[in-house]
């Protein structure tokens, strides 16, 4: 009995860890919509970016990584399966309809990048939430973007133009996606605004 009651518990231990919760719907929801914003801005610097890396278009995967933040920044504070991939595709699709100049097209990238974030969280099992979380988490995102913009955009590069875009991007998701959402939540926490989450509650976000 005492043994049937013990997996009971963590049953639900376990179920009320990973089941999403309202807050948790309508949070995620606003830091969606307010990275998508971001996204949207950072959409339009892209043509200014990509006129100064003309002669090398490579070195714009340094740039890549402020659309990856939505998918690390919301896995980090929901701590619920599915955080990542959802604020990212949310943001993206603010983003679009904002009338950024990629179009809907949007939605597959936020639906790859999230996915890229998501596999780094759910291999820690949900569990791990530390620095080296997110920063792998950002170049999760990062590789997920640059291997499906290579396949998608940039089939008529080089080898080794891929390969350095795959680079560049990659050091971006490290960077603006994961270490910049660590210490956005880690500011945020301090507010106390997210004392409804473990994120507000721990140190090791």
């Amino acid at each position: 009995m005492a043994s049937s009651t013990a997996v009971t518990q963590n049953t639900q231990t376990l179920r009320g860890r990973y089941q999403w919760r309202v807050v948790d719907i309508v949070v995620a929801s606003v830091v969606a919509v307010a990275v998508g914003v971001v996204f949207f801005a950072w959409s339009a610097g892209y043509t200014g970016i990509a006129a100064l890396t003309g002669a090398f278009p490579p070195l714009a995967g340094l740039y890549t990584g402020g659309w990856l933040i939505a998918g690390v920044l919301g896995g980090l504070i929901i701590r619920k399966p599915g955080a990542a991939i959802y604020c990212e595709v949310l943001a993206a699709a603010v983003s679009a309809l904002l009338g950024t100049q990629f179009g809907l097209t949007t939605l597959l990238s936020g639906a790859i990048q999230g996915l890229g974030a998501e596999l780094i969280f759910l291999l820690f099992l949900y569990r791990k939430w530390n620095l080296g979380v997110a920063l792998l988490a950002g170049l999760g995102a990062g590789l997920a973007l640059a291997i499906s913009e290579n396949i998608l955009y940039n089939a008529l590069w080089a080898v080794e133009w891929q390969l350095m875009y795959v680079v560049f991007a990659s050091i971006s998701g490290v960077i603006i996606a994961g270490l910049l959402s660590w210490l956005a939540v880690r500011a945020l926490a301090k507010t106390g605004v997210l004392s409804a989450f473990a994120s507000g509650r721990t140190a090791d976000v």
